[in-house]
């Protein structure tokens, strides 16, 4: 008797982040949390990279500010809890197939669709760029569709803020499918239980504006910006009661400390509590969150240090992804009939 074994094949996960700067509360919180989680399951194939090409489309005149923060952007995620030996870690310009398969579906992309992305529109206004706007900003999201496509990816982890991208991917996909014959998945989002998280001055959390919480943070850097969080205008005075729904300290409760909302809640409304001190209880939530992570990168880096520890897993992780970013090329070119050599 013949005993036949069915295996589900892994479904593949791609994400990068850019290095734009050091990772903070709303990247990990958006996406990284995420990340970690999703390669904890048996379930996934993940492949995660930093975005470096990216990052050009707004640093392009000083492109050493972004080498210069790689490695760093390396560390912090692995301090948070990506694992090389789950999760396949590299670097985005590292393997030239990004830019093949970008040149490819470039092609096939409408100007139209570009110009309507309103996430786009949003790095114009937060970058202020708008009278120097470049084509490299302008087919970010056809880069990024490159990057998710490159590998087969069937689900990408993201922030809310990020759909419009995504939904342009899907649309480029059906695009290149419909004039090839199908070769792509149509990535689909998983989104966090807190697929956005604002500043806490109520604005999009954002590095450019500097409204940020690192992930390293010191405890003194963090109460830096909780001291100045937009919280109840109405509560000028420490007896008076207070609003929580249109707090953004207390918002933070809600996404970091939710076994106390109900208690903060309560305090604020009957003004049993002011709001300096509920800034100083909300600093000491997010310092014992980001100590564990700031002490995991001082690890991280002496290991660097002493035997180039994340250097040869970047490394490692690099090869990996070329290999199959390599084989989905060859595809396409057998496909195209354009191998010559």
């Amino acid at each position: 008797m013949e005993v036949f074994i069915f295996v589900d094949e892994k479904k593949i996960v791609v994400s990068g982040v850019r290095p734009t700067g050091r990772l903070h509360l709303g990247n990990y919180i958006g996406t990284l949390k995420n990340w970690v989680n999703l390669q904890n399951t048996s379930k996934y194939k993940c492949y995660y990279f930093v975005a470096d090409l990216h990052s050009l489309t707004t640093s392009y005149r000083d492109p050493k500010v972004v080498g210069d923060s790689l490695l760093d952007i390396f560390m912090e995620l692995m301090a948070i809890g990506i694992d090389p030996s789950k999760s396949t870690l590299f670097l985005q310009s590292a393997i030239k197939e990004h830019c093949e398969l970008f040149v490819l579906f470039s092609m096939v992309t409408p100007v139209s669709w570009l110009e309507r992305n309103p996430t786009v529109k949003e790095m114009i206004r937060d970058y202020d760029i708008k009278e120097n706007v470049n084509f490299g900003l302008l087919g970010y999201p056809v880069l990024q569709a490159a990057d998710i496509t490159l590998y087969k990816g069937n689900y990408v982890p993201i922030g809310k803020d990020q759909l419009p991208h995504l939904e342009l991917t899907r649309e480029i996909v059906r695009r290149f499918n419909g004039i090839y014959g199908y070769f792509f998945p149509e990535p689909e989002a998983l989104l966090t239980d807190i697929p956005y998280l604002p500043g806490l001055d109520g604005r999009k959390m954002s590095k450019s504006i500097g409204n940020t919480i690192s992930i390293t943070a010191s405890d003194n850097e963090i109460w830096d910006v909780v001291k100045n969080a937009v919280t109840d205008p109405a509560r000028v005075y420490k007896t008076d009661k207070g609003h929580p729904e249109i707090c953004n300290v207390f918002k933070y409760y809600e996404v970091f400390d939710k076994d106390r909302v109900s208690e903060i809640k309560k305090n604020c409304e009957e003004a049993n509590i002011g709001c300096t001190d509920c800034k100083k209880m909300l600093t000491q939530v997010l310092s014992d969150i980001i100590k564990p992570i700031r002490e995991r990168k001082l690890e991280i880096i002496e290991k660097e240090r002493k035997e180039g520890f994340v250097k040869n897993i970047i490394i490692s992780g690099t090869k990996e992804a070329e290999l199959a970013a390599k084989e989905t090329i060859n595809e396409i070119m057998d496909r195209f009939h354009m191998r010559l050599v």
